[in-house]
């Protein structure tokens, strides 16, 4: 048996962040543990066709987060990172226009502009009707039913692959901000007067793809991760992983979902667990070269398979060609025989109407069981990186100060 202070299940950004911050506090007594052979998590990128491809999707850094900067930035300085002014937009139909949809109705033809401003202000929202609590009556009740059926149901349902109604509206910061008098400015003056709330400004390595920091990350750490170490089993009282290692804290930034715990666990937990759901995706690269001034495009349209697309020579060095996003219930039905592609099994955390209630069970038990949930996984919220790695660093500052002389 070997044992630690702190046993750090999975080398995602959570995991690789709390590991190095305990370093930095002085904090030597840890162990990693990885399932596969090499760290990155969903963040991961591989050279592909001469280029690095994020294997996991898109994924890009944030610049309003100062704090997750300044720690990333110990590792890959801020001289390997290209600042970008994001340029996503929307393929419906014939029309491509600029993101988001609700302040650049002015692309449209004069015909869908008259439909799409008139859905707008003929919403629930804007007569003060009461705000649904399930997520496909929200996007009626804030967009009208013109804008919903066009543009929002269709992708939603293309991304999540669930009935919208059994989500729920908590989770909506994500989502940009928009009064109807900012829609109607935006209209008039031809010009975006909606804030984007994630990515509005971002980073993206000069040389690298995403996937690089992680590595350096978990290059510092030497031999305090193990690799090829899927986690089988975790023991909740004498918190024993794998029947081997045994630690004083157990953090997890894993699914819950995928862990055998032992000895049983209290009915209403298991319940809570298996009510935790999630969708995964397929990345699939093209080496076409497509002429487009966006980095990535979402893509409604229920004909065509993926819901995103991504033009990586518009964000990555010397690349070519573009990757997409498909939910994986939606790849199965299409071909990728002529090109490679990357299944990721747990990708976005699904905002359930009780998911709230189920994790915060979840959380307080094994918290009581000095085992604490950390990451996209382990709280299963749909954050970005640079939230987990913020989320990491708190963590970690908050246990070494409660727990430094034991």
């Amino acid at each position: 048996m070997e044992n630690f202070k702190y046993i750090i299940l999975g080398a995602g950004p959570a995991g690789l962040t709390f590991a190095n911050r305990l370093l930095a506090l002085g904090e030597t007594s840890f162990l990693v543990l990885e399932k596969d052979q090499e760290a990155g998590g969903l963040c991961k990128s591989k050279v592909v066709d001469g280029s690095p491809l994020d294997i996991g999707g898109g994924h890009f850094l944030e610049v309003k987060n100062r704090k997750a900067l300044a720690f990333i930035f110990q590792f890959m300085p801020k001289a390997e990172w290209r600042q970008y002014h994001r340029v996503s937009t929307i393929r419906l139909d014939k029309s491509e226009i600029d993101y988001p949809f609700e302040s650049n109705i002015w692309q449209f033809s004069i015909r869908n502009q008259l439909r799409y401003l008139y859905s707008i202000l003929t919403a629930g929202s804007v007569f003060g009707k009461p705000k649904p609590e399930n997520f496909k009556d929200w996007i009626i009740w804030k967009f009208g039913n013109q804008i919903a059926r066009d543009y929002m149901i269709p992708y939603n349902e293309k991304v999540w692959s669930v009935n919208l109604k059994t989500m729920g509206t908590y989770w909506l910061n994500k989502l940009p901000k928009s009064s109807s008098k900012e829609i109607v400015l935006s209209y008039l003056q031809k010009k975006s007067k909606v804030a984007i709330p994630a990515h509005a400004l971002f980073y993206y390595p000069k040389n690298f793809g995403f996937g690089e920091v992680w590595k350096r990350m978990a290059k510092k750490l030497g031999n305090k991760i193990r690799y090829n170490e899927p986690i089988e089993s975790i023991h909740v009282h004498n918190k024993i992983i794998n029947g081997k290692y045994h630690g004083s804290f157990i953090i997890t930034t894993i699914p819950w979902r995928v862990v055998n715990f032992l000895p049983s666990i209290p009915d209403d937990i298991y319940q809570a667990i298996d009510s935790l759901q999630y969708s995964s995706i397929r990345v699939s690269y093209y080496p076409e070269q497509i002429q487009t001034h966006a980095q990535w495009t979402y893509v409604p349209n229920k004909s065509v398979s993926y819901h995103r697309c991504l033009y990586r020579s518009n964000f990555c060095t010397n690349a070519r060609g573009y990757w997409t996003e498909t939910n994986k219930k939606r790849a199965e039905l299409h071909s990728t025989r002529h090109q490679p592609f990357w299944i990721n099994t747990f990708a976005y955390p699904l905002n359930t109407i009780k998911k709230l209630e189920a994790t915060k069970m979840i959380l307080t038990y094994f918290s009581n069981k000095q085992i604490f949930g950390l990451g996209r996984w382990g709280e299963w919220e749909h954050m970005n990186s640079d939230i987990a790695v913020t989320k990491a660093i708190e963590m970690a500052n908050a246990m070494d100060k409660k727990y430094h002389l034991l």
